[in-house]
């Protein structure tokens, strides 16, 4: 009995019930052979790979293999008219175009399990388009985190009316690269997620913040916090599993 007894504290501190669990997403990755310093990170640290760029398909072959969840970083038409890049969704788009255009992205990157939005401070705060674009993603069991590039987003509502699995991005960790910026935000990410006991954070390749990651990353497990893949901050999801590579299945 006193056996079993230790054994039970023994998994207890291994797997602690009330453990913190958070999501570090790295997105706007494909374009610079730096990005590949992601790969260096550990491994239940999301990538999310902008689609149809020279360096996409190899940095999500290549970090799936690391053991990392990937992600399409999925461009959207955004208020200021910054040029969007291949793939990108526009609010000039049909149904037919959007879903096709969709597809084409999670074609051009493999084992994507979900997606998020690339800008997207227009597109995001329309009905139509953000409802096309979550009737792709239930079809093929995907699931969207919205990076919240405005707070007048309606994905959150169009995912809940269709049963697509949604998460919101809580924290940009980079927006100010400086040693100080990157210390105040991470802080915050720390005391967030030890508050609310999920969250999604969201940074960027630059060298400054991979840097800053691999110096700092250990600090989340002193503060009872978890590092995960995105898909597990679900509680109970049926998403594409991993090792799904390039969909062929047409999207109507």
């Amino acid at each position: 009995m006193r056996i079993q007894f230790i054994i039970l504290l023994c998994l207890c501190s291994i797997f602690p019930a009330s453990a913190a669990r958070l999501a570090i997403i790295i997105d706007d990755i494909g374009y610079r052979l730096t990005d590949e310093a992601a790969l260096t990170l550990p491994q239940n640290i999301t990538l999310s790979v902008l689609p149809h760029t020279p360096l996409g398909q190899k940095l999500a072959n290549d970090g799936h293999q690391k053991g990392h969840e990937i992600m399409l970083h999925l461009p959207m038409q955004a208020l200021n008219g910054k040029a969007l890049g291949p793939g990108g969704l526009t609010n000039d788009m049909n149904e037919t175009q959007i879903k096709q255009q969709l597809q084409a992205a999670f074609n051009s990157i493999p084992f994507a399990k979900g997606a998020n939005n690339h800008m997207g401070s227009l597109l995001t705060q329309m009905d139509e388009p953000m409802l096309w674009v979550m009737q792709s993603l239930k079809q093929q069991q995907l699931f969207f985190v919205d990076s919240v590039t405005t707070k007048y987003t309606k994905a959150g509502n169009t995912a809940n009316q269709l049963g697509v699995p949604l998460l919101r991005r809580e924290v940009f960790l980079d927006n100010d690269i400086s040693q100080r910026g990157l210390e105040k935000q991470f802080k915050v990410i720390i005391e967030r997620t030890k508050q609310q006991g999920k969250l999604v954070a969201i940074a960027h390749p630059y060298p400054e913040t991979i840097r800053f990651l691999r110096a700092n990353i250990a600090r989340l497990e002193a503060n009872g916090i978890i590092l995960v893949h995105t898909s597990q901050l679900f509680d109970d999801i049926n998403v594409a599993t991993s090792n799904r590579t390039n969909p062929t299945a047409t999207l109507k």
